[in-house]
C-alpha cells in the first residue's frame, strides 16, 4: 500500500511540476473562420500527380526553386546547402550557406538572393561568393528570413516570419497566435532596409506584381493573402487578397500571364482550428514533446489566383503520395516547379497539363 501512495505522491508532484513550469508561448485566443467547402475550383484532383519528380532520393527539403538563365535548378536543402539540378539531371551540391536557405531568386546581375532563415538576406555571387545585405531593420534582428522576391526597380522584397520563434519552433508561433512577422524592402542602391508592414501572422511567401505596382504576402497562420500598395492613390496601404484559404499558405510566386500560383503544405486543421479557442490549452501543449502537436495532413495543393484574387484553378495530390508538404511553386518559362520543406524530390508540371488555364493580362 506504501508503494502505491509513493507513486501517487510522485505523480502528483511531477503533474504539479508540469502545470506551474512556464510555457514557452503566450497564446492568444482567435476564433477561426469555418474553412471553405473544396467544391468548383477547388475540387481534389490529381493533376500534381503528373509531375516530374527531379533529384528524387537526392535532396531533402528544397523548400523554394529558382532556375537559372542557363536553364540550371537552383534549391536549398534541410542541411544548409545550395544544391543545383543541371538539365541533364545531374545533381550538385554547390555550396553550404551553414544556414537554412529558403526563398531565393536571381537578381539582374546573375546574384543569387536568398532569405536564409538564420543568416538573414544573403547574395551568392556565380563564383559561390557569399554576401550578407541585412540582418535587421529598425534594431529588430530576423528571426526567421523566410522568402523573397525582386520588383522591376531592382529593390527586393522579403519577410520575416517570426521576430520571436525561430525556424525549427514555427509550431509554437502558430500556437501563440501572435503578430510577430513582417514585410521588408531592401534597396541594393543605399543598403537600407525598411520595414513595411509590421505585426503579420507568421510573414510567409511574397511576390510582387508584374508592374510593380503592389506586393503580396502571406499570412500563413490567419489562412490569407495580403496586398501592399507601393504605388498609386494607396500607396503605403495594405488590404486583404485572398482571405479564408482551404489550408496554410506558404511561398508564392507570378507567372507571365499574371496569375499568382501559392503553395500550401497541408489542409486547414479542424483541432488547430479548436485550439486557438482555448489559450490556456495552447500554453499546456505547447510544453509537450512535438509528438504531441497537431501534425500535418499528408496531402499536396496548390492554388492559381488572378489579379482580383479570384481562385483561377486548383492542383491536388489527395493522398499526398507522389507531392506533398508543398512549400514552394515556381513558373519558369512552360513548367511549374515545387519545393517541399522536407520531402526528398522536387516536382516539375508543364503548364499546358493544367486544364481550365486563361491568359490573365498582368
Amino acid at each position: 500500500m506504501k508503494w502505491l501512495l509513493g507513486l501517487l505522491l510522485i505523480g502528483f508532484v511531477l503533474l504539479g511540476s508540469f502545470l506551474l513550469s512556464p510555457s514557452p508561448v503566450d497564446s492568444t485566443a482567435w476564433d477561426a473562420p469555418p474553412p471553405p467547402a473544396l467544391t468548383g475550383k477547388l475540387a481534389p484532383n490529381e493533376r500534381l500527380r503528373l509531375a516530374d519528380l527531379l533529384a528524387r532520393g537526392q535532396v531533402y527539403g528544397p523548400e523554394d526553386t529558382t532556375v537559372g538563365a542557363d536553364g540550371v535548378l537552383y534549391t536549398g536543402t534541410q542541411d544548409g546547402k545550395i544544391v543545383r539540378v543541371w538539365p541533364n539531371g545531374r545533381v550538385e551540391n554547390w555550396l553550404d550557406t551553414s544556414g537554412r536557405p529558403l526563398g531565393m531568386v536571381f537578381d539582374a546581375g546573375g546574384n543569387l538572393i536568398v532569405a536564409d532563415a538564420w543568416k538573414g538576406l544573403l547574395s551568392i555571387a556565380p563564383d559561390g561568393g557569399v554576401s550578407l545585405l541585412s540582418r535587421e531593420s529598425e534594431g529588430l534582428p530576423f528571426g526567421f528570413t523566410d522568402d523573397v522576391d525582386i520588383a522591376p526597380d531592382g529593390r527586393i522584397y522579403f519577410t520575416d516570419a517570426s521576430s520571436r520563434f525561430e525556424q525549427p519552433d514555427y509550431v509554437l508561433d502558430l500556437l501563440e497566435m501572435r503578430p510577430h512577422g513582417r514585410l521588408l524592402r531592401y534597396d541594393p542602391g543605399t543598403g537600407r532596409t525598411e520595414t513595411l508592414l509590421r505585426n503579420l501572422y507568421f510573414a510567409n511567401g511574397v511576390a510582387v506584381s508584374p508592374k510593380g505596382n503592389y506586393v503580396l504576402v502571406n499570412e500563413t497562420w490567419k489562412y490569407r493573402i495580403l496586398k501592399y500598395w507601393l504605388t498609386g492613390p494607396k500607396a503605403g496601404q495594405a488590404e486583404v487578397f485572398a482571405d479564408n484559404l482551404p489550408g496554410f499558405p506558404d511561398n508564392l510566386a507570378v507567372d507571365a500571364a499574371g496569375r499568382y500560383w501559392v503553395a500550401f503544405p497541408t489542409l486547414r486543421n479542424p483541432q488547430v482550428d479548436a485550439l486557438h479557442r482555448q489559450p490556456w490549452l495552447k500554453d499546456l501543449l505547447a510544453k509537450l514533446p512535438d509528438s504531441f502537436q497537431p501534425e500535418p495532413q499528408e496531402y499536396g495543393l496548390v492554388l492559381a489566383f488572378d489579379a482580383g484574387g479570384k481562385v483561377i484553378t486548383s492542383l491536388h495530390d489527395t493522398r499526398g503520395s507522389h507531392l506533398q508538404e508543398i512549400t514552394s511553386v515556381n513558373p519558369h518559362g512552360e513548367h511549374l516547379y515545387f519545393g517541399s520543406l522536407h520531402n526528398d524530390r522536387i516536382g516539375r508540371l508543364p503548364l499546358q497539363a493544367i486544364p481550365g488555364l486563361e491568359e490573365i493580362e498582368p
